[in-house]
């Protein structure tokens, strides 16, 4: 059985699917310029990939999330 706590990896992808498919309604539901917060989300998951640096895995580090193998 796999362990189901959340860590800061859990948390991150959670968060920015969350961000990309409400931006995504907000595009088609109210303005296409909520278009720009999904691409911007998609960048920054790009080069927190390669670069290993994401603000908000900082964050969640001193509110004391345990990191998981992505963000540590």
């Amino acid at each position: 059985m796999r362990n189901k706590t959340v860590n800061i990896d859990r948390f991150i992808f959670a968060f920015a699917g969350g961000m990309i498919l409400i931006s995504l309604g907000l595009g088609l539901l109210v303005s296409p310029y909520w278009f720009f917060l999904t691409g911007f989300v998609g960048l920054n998951m790009l080069q927190a990939a390669f670069t290993g640096f994401c603000p908000l895995a900082m964050i969640l580090k001193k509110l004391g999330l345990k990191p998981g193998e992505a963000f540590k």
